[in-house]
């Protein structure tokens, strides 16, 4: 009998499950709202409910699933299972990986949401065949994961891979997590969003974003930033521009240290730039990595989109499994 995985794409708004076979192939997929202000085992009922849906639309037997895998968000212990702590769904201490086995009776393996999606990408995208990857997802914050040797590197605290919290601007903009300068507080598309409320706002600045929103400047999506980049928007441009460079502050400073044959850039607002501002990206990591060290470093997009969540759910359950 083929065996078959369940990959489980957990966020604060919706949770999306799907039976994945060994070679990648999506055999089918159910989605369902997370409904984060309900209790905890609610939205835990949910994440099961999606689980059978996905099994039962793919038309295969409960007998040839061998595990499920989940990225979630927020620090996690890899090990346990256990979400330590995830704002966005208000969670604290949550036994996922137990709480999941119990309701579906399937081996249950947990990693953080963005890990996860690195680890897609190494099996399924952009980096098949490469050893040591980092990857950085570029959203309403920014994620990052690591791959030594072929496998997800956790660091002593469980906590490796957090590019978002690298400094690139001391006494920078204050980020969410109460330092300031992080590439956070800078590039991600919340951070961008702050500007153009900013600019537009308090000084003033003419731009097609307050057309493109209707005025609600407070959460600024992606395809909209696409339509005021292709309109050629000077603000847009402008903020952009200094996302790049932060960007390329920050993987100059990983290359440095880690010298990775990988950089994959993923995410909302890396799926809206156009190879331009990608080459921007490497000019300024060029400018601020030594000499020479990004000699054989390729940066590349990601190219799973919004599937290297459920695929790199289904590579942790796979790997898991098997090395248990």
């Amino acid at each position: 009998m083929s065996t078959n995985v369940v990959g489980v794409d957990m966020g604060g708004t919706k949770i999306l499950s799907a039976v994945i076979d060994a070679e990648g192939n999506i055999l089918g997929t159910a989605k369902v709202s997370t409904k984060a202000d309900e209790q905890t085992s609610a939205v835990i009922d949910r994440i099961a409910e999606s689980i059978e849906k996905a099994i039962n639309k793919s038309n295969v037997d409960n007998a040839s699933i061998q595990a499920i895998g989940i990225g979630a968000p927020g620090p996690l212990d890899p090990e346990t299972g256990v979400v330590i702590f995830a704002p966005n769904l208000g969670w604290r201490d949550v036994p996922l990986k137990a709480e999941l086995e119990a309701r579906t009776g399937f081996p249950t393996f947990v990693d953080n949401d963005v890990n996860v999606g690195t680890l897609g990408e190494h099996a399924f995208g952009a980096a098949q065949g490469v050893q040591n990857v980092v990857g950085i997802f570029v959203g309403t914050g920014i994620g990052g994961g690591i791959i030594l040797k072929g496998e997800l590197f956790h660091g002593a605290s469980k906590t490796a891979g957090e590019v978002g919290h690298i400094i690139v601007k001391a006494d920078g903009p204050r980020c969410g997590c109460g330092t300031r300068g992080c590439l956070e507080a800078i590039a991600s598309r919340t951070a961008m969003a702050k500007q153009f409320r900013k600019a537009i706002k308090k000084k003033g600045k003419k731009s097609v974003l307050t057309k493109l929103t209707d005025g609600d400047l407070k959460i600024i999506r992606s395809g909209v930033l696409v339509k005021a980049i292709q309109a050629n928007d000077k603000l847009t441009l402008k903020v952009f521009k200094k996302a790049t460079k932060y960007l390329g502050i920050g993987i100059g400073s990983i290359v440095n240290f880690l010298n990775p044959e990988m950089i994959v850039l993923g995410g909302g607002v890396v799926e809206a730039l156009d190879d331009t501002f990608i080459d921007n990206i490497r000019t300024y990591a060029e400018k601020y990595a030594l000499p020479d060290t990004l000699n054989g470093v390729q940066i590349v997009r990601a190219k799973l989109g919004d599937n290297s969540g459920i695929l790199g759910a289904a590579a942790l359950a796979r790997q898991r499994f098997e090395g248990t």
